[in-house]
């Protein structure tokens, strides 16, 4: 389990445009790392859709927003185009990057072999290092909201 303090384990990832999105290439700007467990599932559209409407605050303190699936980059695109979201969304189709992070949901809602990322979310400074760690075993229950705006 990452700490505050670590450094953010690389990666690189599709977003719905099929271009690679490399952690590292934010160096300099404070990166909110939002897992979730599913497109077009109640509690990921309400979660996402709300740091759509605090996006530009989070733009104006120098910190961008990724969020992070186990969903395809099809599914992605078509949930950000239905919510106009805006940020991009990564599709960690295999798992690796959530796993590395909060974790999975291993046979998510009682689907064999369905692997969901945890509902997790991540502020990672300027240089690297984990600033906020936020996850939860309970899909249902969202990020805290008021936190992570303070932190930024």
């Amino acid at each position: 389990m990452l700490r505050i303090g670590d450094t953010a384990p690389d990666f690189e990832l599709y977003n719905t445009k099929l271009e690679k999105v490399k952690l590292s290439n934010f160096r300099g700007k404070k990166v909110v790392l939002i897992f979730y467990p599913g497109a077009f599932t109640n509690v990921c559209e309400k979660e996402l859709c709300t740091f759509r409407d605090i996006l530009a605050k989070m733009n104006n303190l120098n910190a961008i927003v990724l969020g992070i699936s186990a969903d395809s980059p099809f599914a992605n695109k078509a949930f950000a185009e239905k919510n106009r979201i805006e940020f991009d969304l990564l599709s960690d189709f295999c798992g690796v990057v959530s796993k590395k992070y909060g974790g999975v949901h291993e046979n998510f809602a009682g689907i064999p072999y369905y692997t969901a990322s945890k509902r997790a979310v991540f502020v990672i400074d300027e240089g690297g290092k984990i600033m906020y760690s936020w996850v939860t075993e309970n899909p249902a229950i969202e990020p805290h909201y008021d936190e992570i705006k303070a932190l930024l």
